[in-house]
């Protein structure tokens, strides 16, 4: 009996196989995607407010750790690149250096962390599970590293900017719920994307 095409097709990095590297390349088009409708500045702050978060809670979820993290780097190697793939039409290397740097930089490990979670709530994650992964990841920790960066940044204290980004918070907390019955429904749809089953099954293909 043959192997399922995910655990034989031809691997790099950490096992990745060509189905593997096929998901990150879709994931890193969504989160350019979500950033088509543009961005809000709200409150004064020079840090706007954009759909791409929740393309960063997407992958964390539905990837797992690292193939989560993959997509975010590959988005974010091609907007250094200049490529303007971040909402309002942005790329280059001024946006690392701007006061949204710690914010776009936080996606890598946001993503990987939201996924580390998703992946130890076993084979079926209910939406809370999802819900805390996506709020812990995709945006506490991007919030943690958003915001003094920021402050830094702009010059401004780390406590004025923390109640900048409370703006973001409402959007934020309603793109997480959004994100868990997303993946709740596709991970019920489609077993094999629920993180732990991927790793299962690298496993069992004796792939580490």
């Amino acid at each position: 009996m043959s192997q399922p095409e995910e655990a034989t097709g031809p691997s790099s990095g950490r096992g990745f196989s060509t189905g593997d590297l096929a998901r990150v390349s879709v994931f890193a088009a969504l989160i350019a995607v979500l950033g088509l409708p543009g961005a809000l500045n709200v409150f004064g702050n020079a840090v706007p407010i954009t759909l791409q978060t929740f393309g960063v809670m997407l992958a964390g979820a539905i990837l797992g750790t690292w193939r989560a993290a993959l997509a975010v780097a590959v988005l974010l190697v091609l907007v250094a690149a200049g490529l303007p793939l971040l909402a309002g039409g942005r790329g280059g290397l001024g946006v690392f250096v701007g006061p949204s740097a710690g914010f776009l930089i936080g996606w890598l490990p946001g993503a990987a962390v939201t996924g580390w979670i998703v992946e130890r709530g076993g084979r079926n994650p209910s939406v809370a599970w999802l819900l805390t992964a996506c709020l812990v990841g995709g945006v506490g920790v991007i919030y943690l590293l958003g915001i003094p960066v920021q402050a830094a940044i702009t010059g401004a204290s780390l406590g004025h900017a923390a109640l900048l980004s409370l703006g973001f918070l409402p959007g934020d907390a309603i793109k997480a719920v959004f994100a868990a019955l997303v993946v709740r429904g596709t991970q019920r749809a489609y077993p094999d994307a629920v993180p732990a089953v991927h790793r299962e099954r690298l496993k069992a293909a004796g792939r580490r």
